[in-house]
């Protein structure tokens, strides 16, 4: 079936787009053939088999190959950086860093990416920009500065303390927090922002110079506090975590993801799939860490000792029935760059690799995503009446080829709460 336009209604005919497809993947369940998807305005009227499909006012009518809900990535970062050294984050004007995030948003939109839960950057301010149709891109739901203890992951160690300490302030993006009360005060100054959901390092890191990405770092009455105080105003937390120290600690305070999960072991899967936390792996970051030319020597050398790690960890959670999410830790502007926004589709291949089937990956990318937000989780991420209209198209299968999706210009058409955003509509 070829891709193409029918006529659109006369004008004062209220509008009804209709997607007509060979494959129709909903996002949770089995794959429909032969299938048509209804959107009226920002929700989906019916997504189902064309046989079935009530009547129709006039629409707008595409056809093409396959049909899926927008992809969700659930672990980027809007920083508007082009560096991986990120001493530098602090030296570059804020405006410069947001103008560079619109070309990122609009590069994902383009990927197919319409929602985004983006888990420390300025991402809480550019989401009132996309809201009020200033700027084009996914929905974001932001976690605003990431928090770290001092000396921990989100900590710049080359920078002295007191600048760092006001940088955490000002800067909005990294916050340092230290014992009970100061870890509540940060999440209630995430929350007074709006952020949708709270990020925590729950362990060291690669990107961080002195600290191990295997230590804990808060400590467990920290990560209770953390996790209270976000539940009172219906947030849960992401923690960052590689080691298993971290790991366990944050499952037993009660997050709800844990991000990249590289020393998971059979203790610990199984810890997360009793708590129902989610594994966001980030192996997109992991796989393209190896082409950024600037990473800085202490990064480059924790990177390559956690690479082979992952990819094993990440095959025993699947194994042993951790429920993943789709995420990339994308966090460079550039399209030229690794581990940049416009890429984000690289993370379902990688998924696949790891003992994913297609449609399990594909699942990971759509409808677990809301689940990341906990009672934030919007109506997304499936073909399903009610829920929002964010559909994409693409010229080929991929539940044959995974690698349609890694694809942007195989992505030949996006609806982000029923407008088309990629495509023509005429």
């Amino acid at each position: 079936m070829g891709i193409g336009e029918l006529a659109r209604p006369p004008e004062g005919v209220r509008e009804v787009e209709r997607i007509e497809v060979d494959l129709l993947i909903p996002g949770i369940g089995e794959p429909i053939r032969d299938g048509v998807v209804l959107m009226d305005g920002p929700r989906i009227s019916y997504a189902g088999p064309s046989a079935d499909a009530p009547p129709a006012a006039p629409t707008t009518t595409t056809r093409a190959p396959t049909a899926l809900p927008g992809l969700w990535d659930c672990h980027a970062h809007l920083m508007g950086v082009r560096s991986a050294d990120l001493s530098r984050l602090p030296l570059e004007p804020i405006p410069l860093q947001a103008a560079r995030c619109v070309t990122d948003l609009r590069a994902a939109l383009d990927a197919g990416v319409t929602s985004v839960r983006e888990v420390g950057g300025l991402g809480v301010q550019l989401a009132r920009a996309v809201e009020e149709g200033s700027v084009a891109g996914p929905a974001i739901y932001g976690a605003g500065a990431i928090l770290s203890v001092t000396g921990g992951h989100g900590d710049i160690h080359a920078m002295p303390l007191p600048w760092m300490t006001d940088v955490s302030r000002w800067a909005g993006v990294l916050r340092l927090c230290d014992g009970v009360d100061d870890c509540m005060r940060a999440v209630r100054e995430q929350l007074r922002r709006n952020a949708k959901v709270i990020k925590i390092c729950a362990s060291g890191g690669v990107l961080s110079e002195v600290d191990d990405p295997i230590h804990q770092q808060f400590t467990a009455t920290e990560l209770r506090a953390i996790v209270e105080v976000a539940g009172m105003a219906d947030r849960v937390v992401a923690a960052h975590c590689h080691g298993k120290p971290g790991i366990m600690a944050a499952l037993e305070a009660g997050v709800r993801t844990i991000e990249h999960g590289t020393y998971l072991d059979e203790e610990a899967c199984d810890a997360m799939r009793e708590t129902g936390a989610i594994l966001v792996a980030t192996r997109t970051v992991l796989r393209e860490a190896v082409e950024i030319s600037d990473m800085p020597a202490f990064a480059a050398r924790k990177m390559a000792a956690t690479v082979d790690v992952h990819a094993k960890a990440v095959a025993m959670a699947y194994e042993r029935g951790v429920t993943f999410a789709s995420g990339t830790d994308i966090f460079l502007s550039g399209s030229h760059l690794p581990s940049s926004w416009g890429r984000n589709g690289r993370e379902l291949p990688l998924l696949v690799e790891a003992g994913l089937t297609p449609l399990e990956a594909i699942r990971a990318a759509t409808a677990n995503g809301p689940l990341t937000l906990g009672p934030q989780g919007p109506p997304s991420g499936q073909l399903v009446e009610g829920y929002d209209a964010d559909v994409i198209v693409v010229d080929g299968d991929p539940l044959a080829d995974i690698s349609i999706l890694a694809d942007p210009s195989r992505v030949v058409g996006v609806w982000k709460a029923g407008r088309r955003v990629k495509g023509s509509s005429s």
